[in-house]
């Protein structure tokens, strides 16, 4: 990541982790920074297990940077970002046995079938005793097509991978979801059989986060939204409490002369 630099913090003390049932991700005062530009400013966020939180915001507002530092992908310039109650920057291995990431663009192994990316994801995570059977199983849980489950994933829409990805998830059994854009480039109706995936995942207590740009499905999926810009969570609302109309008023209101890039 050329050019790409951090800015380091002092120690900071050794805390005791929570209990992993209180929240399994959290953000204390994060912050990360490209040089002098900062990405993330001070970002405090907590998702609870069963709870689908999306956060919202234009290009560069530090949706994608929030994601990445769960992830551990970047270290941050101050401040703390926690999994099941562990900090990711003391305990990085830890942390990622609770994690499974979904990016825009689900990365699979193109010559595999479904099944055998499957194999090969679960065994790096430790579950290859789960067996063919019972990840054809979890793979038609997941929504795929059982005719699609020993297809080469070449020939895989976008959105059978997103499954294949969900799949992965679920064989893992992880129980914290990062989800980076993915719905982005999705069919209405591949995107809402996305939402219903993601509506299990909630009802197995998975704590799910969601970057978006898509207010629609952020209401209709999440629990909770968040209205990210230039790097600041300007606004947290629970959608329950929301009509579509209101978010969009919401987060138009917060980000004046930015809320076009959306």
């Amino acid at each position: 990541m050329t050019g790409l630099t951090s800015v380091p913090e002092e120690p900071r003390p050794t805390e005791a982790p929570r209990p992993a049932d209180t929240y399994l991700l959290e953000a204390r005062a994060l912050s990360y920074r490209y040089g002098d530009h900062v990405a993330l400013d001070s970002l405090d966020l907590r998702v609870a297990p069963g709870e689908i939180y999306c956060l919202l915001g234009p290009n560069g507002a530090g949706k994608t940077t929030t994601i990445n530092l769960f992830l551990g992908f970047l270290e941050p310039a101050s401040g703390s970002a926690w999994v099941a109650g562990r900090d990711v920057a003391t305990a990085p291995l830890e942390t990622k046995q609770y994690l499974a990431y979904i990016p825009e663009q689900v990365m699979l192994y193109r010559n595999l079938t479904g099944l055998e990316n499957l194999e090969y994801f679960a065994a790096l995570a430790g579950k290859s005793s789960i067996g063919r059977a019972g990840l054809r199983e979890i793979l038609q849980d997941a929504g795929l097509q059982p005719d699609a489950v020993d297809r080469r994933v070449s020939g895989y829409s976008k959105g059978m991978r997103q499954k294949v990805g969900i799949a992965i998830a679920m064989a893992k059994e992880a129980t914290t979801l990062l989800l980076d854009e993915p719905t982005s480039g999705l069919d209405p109706k591949a995107s809402n059989e996305f939402s219903e995936l993601l509506g299990r995942m909630r009802e197995r207590g998975v704590a799910v986060l969601m970057a978006t740009h898509d207010l629609f499905r952020a209401k209709q999926t999440g629990t909770r939204v968040g209205i990210m810009r230039r790097g600041r969570l300007v606004a947290e609302r629970e959608t329950a409490e929301l009509a579509h109309a209101d978010l969009e008023r919401v987060y138009l209101e917060h980000m004046g002369s930015d809320g076009g890039t959306i």
